[in-house]
Formats: structure tokens, sequence, C-alpha cells
């Protein structure tokens, strides 16, 4: 008798799965779910989304009513130096106001600046926030958004907020991580409860730490919320533990960036490769080949479990398992796009939507 995993909560991905799947499980390499995916539907603000321009339209009232998205054919160079210059009017028009306000509040004193606030915003789906974040968030005069901050999550600004664009893409940056810190620093001064949205965890793999450190050297107060990162939250979605009695007694994060925009990954030590660990991997699509042959050339074994996540924790959630050596094999052929979490480690396959069955993990069995 197979052993049957109850899981009570657990996502719409799995119930879905489950219920599609006969009884008779076969395993096989990989798992894909076909889902088709565009730029409009996505939960992310896309670096050229309607979305974004309908939401900071507010910005470009000095040169066009009605922003639209940029077509994919323009330079992306162009782009952004336009959206900054039809920009600033009103960037500039903000803060004349906020220091008008803040003056005029003092009473005669002298006024601080405003504060700063990181926050989180998970992996995606808009109800792993923290009750904290969402105080923030409705509290703020200006918040400045990634990419990966969900479209759900931007609903909850209040309206006489201002949102202003700053996401970054591979090949694209709307801003420079200076120009996002003079953003700040600027806004701070003139009072503001600034608030900078980040993806996930502001403090892993979200370059809060500097925009963090720039900001206390100008006498500038910042505050971190935390929020639920990208591994810990798109692991819990799969059934993942990421740490298990005698499987892992480590978990280790990995940024999957390049030098230079090239097709090795910025850092894989041997001591990387170590079976007893759990590999997570930020940011890893385009050096994933790369990655996985060093990793069995330094002795990973090569039926090593691996799954790679697309847009975790939202309903365009797609999911690929596989072994290291087919990995990158299975990725590319489903067409994977960023944002893509990768999790590599004996723990993916105590998963319910592992594929194969081991000792450790039996096949999932609906029962009857």
């Amino acid at each position: 008798m197979a052993l049957v995993h109850r899981i009570p909560n657990f996502s719409s991905n799995i119930r879905n799965w489950k219920s599609t799947n006969s009884t008779k499980h076969k395993p096989v390499s990989s798992l894909h779910y076909k889902t088709q995916i565009t730029a409009s539907s996505s939960p992310f603000t896309e670096k050229h989304s309607v979305e974004r321009y309908q939401r900071d339209q507010w910005l470009y009232k000095a040169s066009t009513p009605s922003p639209s998205p940029p077509s994919n054919q323009q330079d992306d160079v162009f782009v952004r130096e336009n959206d900054i210059a039809s920009q600033l009017p009103e960037l500039k028009k903000l803060l004349e106001v906020l220091r008008e306000k803040r003056e005029s509040g003092c009473r005669g004193g002298d006024c601080g600046p405003g504060d700063v606030f990181l926050v989180g915003t998970g992996p995606g789906d808009p109800e792993l926030l923290t009750l904290k974040a969402v105080r923030v968030i409705q509290s703020a005069d200006l918040l400045l958004y990634d990419r990966l901050v969900s479209n759900d999550v931007l609903e909850l600004v209040a309206p006489d907020a201002r949102l202003l664009y700053v996401g970054k893409t591979a090949g694209y940056h709307s801003r420079t991580q200076e120009e996002i810190h003079e953003l700040l620093l600027s806004f701070a001064e003139a009072g503001a409860t600034v608030v900078r949205l980040k993806g996930g965890d502001p403090l892993v793999f979200g370059r809060g730490g500097e925009e963090m450190d720039f900001l206390q050297q100008q006498g500038i107060r910042v505050q971190v919320i935390p929020g639920i990162t990208a591994a810990s939250g798109i692991a819990a979605e799969l059934g993942i533990p990421l740490t298990h009695r005698g499987v892992a007694t480590s978990v280790r994060f990995l940024t999957g960036h390049s030098r230079k925009g090239g097709t090795d990954p910025l850092f894989v030590a041997e001591n990387a490769a170590d079976p007893d660990t759990t590999l997570v991997v930020y940011m890893g699509l385009g050096t994933l080949p790369s990655l996985a042959q060093k990793l069995m050339d330094h002795g990973l074994p090569c039926d090593t479990p691996a799954v790679a996540v697309e847009r975790g924790t939202t309903p365009l959630q797609r999911n690929v398992f596989a072994e290291l050596k087919d990995f990158a094999t299975e990725i590319q052929s489903a067409g994977l796009i960023s944002p893509t979490l990768i999790i590599i480690g004996k723990v993916v396959e105590l998963s319910p939507l592992w594929p194969h069955c081991t000792k450790e993990s039996s096949c999932l069995v609906e029962t009857r």
C-alpha cells in the first residue's frame, strides 16, 4: 500500500495537480505546468507594462496626459532617458509641495528629515505580507517600487500617495542604483515618509544594505521591514523543507548573476557541491547550464533532485522538476522566464510534486 500524503491548506497548484493525475503515477524526468504567459497578465510590474504606465501617470503630466508603454523595438537607453526627462518636472513639483508642507507644520521649529522604510513584499502572493508592511505601505507619501513587487501589493497604496517605478531587469535599469539613492535622500530630506518596496526580503539579494548604508551616512533614519524571501515562500508552496533531519543539514543562498552578462555564475566554490546542503539560486536562469555542470564537476551527484519555479506563489506559477543532469535542458524546453527561483538538493524529492519514487519520499497517490 502506497503512503498517502495529506496536506491540508496547501496551494491550489498542488490541489489541481492531484486532481488531474491518475492514481497510477509514472515517474518522469520533469513536470511542467502549461500556462499561457504574457507580459500584460503578469502578476508583477514588468518593465514596460500597461499597468506600470497607468499607475505612474502623474509623473508625465508635463509631457503627455496619457503615457503608453513604448515599443519593444525602441532602444532601452533611449526609453530610460526619455522617461526620466519626462518625470523630472513632476518630481520637482512634488518635492516643492512636500517641503512647503513640512515648513508649515514646523511652527518655526527645526524640522528633521523624513523616514525611509525598506519594505519586503514577499515572493508575490499579497497574503504573505506582514501586518507591519501593510501599515507602512498605507502611510507612505512616496513609494519607490521594484519590478518584482506584485500589482496586488500596489493596490494597498493610499490614494493620495505617489508611486515611482525604479525596477531593473537584465539589460534594462529604469534607474541606476546611484539615482535611486539620490531619490530616496531628496524626498527624505524634504520631510516625506518614503517607502522603498522590494520583492522578497530587502536584505536578501535586494541591495537593501547599500541603500541603508548610503542613507544612514547622510543622517537619514532607515527602518527595515523584513519580507518572506523567495526561498522560504516558494519552498513552502511546494512542500519542500529547506533543511530536514538526515537529508539536509544546511541551506545556502547563491546569486546566479554573472560578471558583465556572461554565462558563468559569479561564485560556485567547490564546497557549494555538498550533497547535505540545499542550494537556492536567485537570478540564475541565464547561468544555470554552467552552474549545473560546475556542481557536477565538483562532485554533486548527477541525479540530485532540482526544481525551477517561475513566478512562485502567484496564480501564474510554473514548476520544472528534474535531476541535475537534465535540469538545464528541461528548463529550456519549458521556456521558463524571469523571475525564476532554483532549488537544488535532496530535499526537493520530499515535495509531493516530485515525480520520482524514492525510499525517502513515496509517490503521491490520491485515494478514491
